[in-house]
């Protein structure tokens, strides 16, 4: 069945390792754009994060759509969030606690900050702002607003200390939260419900795709649930092992237009 919608993680896949879109994988995607099919870039990263991308590639309007915070939030390009999986005060009060348990830096994106009680700043969190393009502000756990929708957490370290972390977590917090590893310093935390592939499954039930409709391309564990959820699953040559297990098929890393290819073979030649 015909492609109409491809979705494509950022990191990893979408981007070259400077953080930059190849020349080649603008054409493609331009041509796919301009015959109908929906781009949607699916990333952790919240809008701010995107919008530059989204500009170089030549995507506007509200009929034109993001999934961000891992998929916690879909949202049209313009800003207008269609779907939202949160999380609250109080479970941010239960993580933060975790991470000091955990002994490990914690921080929490909103749709326009970066909020942490950390007051040694991982590097890490510093990094996170500078790609995301949001300021941090920190903030005692009881100086933290209430009424905040918090898209996502994040555990944030270098690799060993993530890896080791992963296994210290209750059964408790694994059966009330979704954990993923978006990169080897990052452990994100979302709302049950979040994922890119829930947030691919809620997207196309409104523009009445079905799966068969849908190609994601990816390279980590966030992308997985998206690369199971459509009907074409596209891991790239710099992928884990495991996207590459679900994968339809495995294309050339983000080095060397694997977007590119695979857009190229399954939806223009197609």
């Amino acid at each position: 069945m015909k492609i109409k919608l491809v979705a494509i993680d950022l990191d990893g896949t979408l981007l070259t390792d400077d953080k930059k879109i190849s020349d080649a994988t603008v054409k493609v995607i331009n041509q796919a754009s301009q015959a109908g099919v929906k781009i949607v870039l699916c990333t952790g990263r919240p809008l701010t994060g995107v919008a530059e991308h989204l500009k170089t590639l030549g995507l506007a309007g509200d009929d034109q759509y993001v999934i961000t915070y891992n998929g916690a939030l879909v949202q049209t390009i313009e800003g207008r969030v269609i779907i939202r999986h949160t999380l609250n005060y109080d479970d941010y009060t239960d993580l933060e606690a975790l991470s000091r348990k955990l002994r490990s830096h914690f921080h929490v994106e909103t749709e326009n900050h970066i909020y942490t009680a950390n007051k040694n700043l991982s590097p890490y969190t510093i990094g996170e702002s500078f790609y995301v393009r949001m300021g941090i502000r920190y903030r005692e756990v009881s100086e933290m607003p209430h009424s905040l929708k918090i898209p996502k957490g994040m555990f944030i370290d270098p690799p060993e200390k993530i890896t080791a972390l992963r296994h210290k977590i209750s059964q408790k917090f694994l059966d009330k939260y979704y954990f993923v590893q978006s990169e080897p310093y990052f452990l994100e935390v979302l709302n049950k419900s979040a994922s890119k592939g829930n947030a691919l499954l809620d997207l196309t039930k409104r523009l009445t795709f079905k799966p068969e409709n849908v190609m994601a391309i990816g390279d980590q564990g966030n992308d997985l649930s998206m690369l199971q959820f459509a009907g074409t699953a596209i891991a790239m040559g710099n992928a884990i092992p495991e996207a590459k297990q679900l994968a339809t098929f495995v294309t050339d890393t983000n080095e060397n237009d694997g977007v590119a290819h695979a857009i190229q073979k399954f939806v223009l030649d197609a």
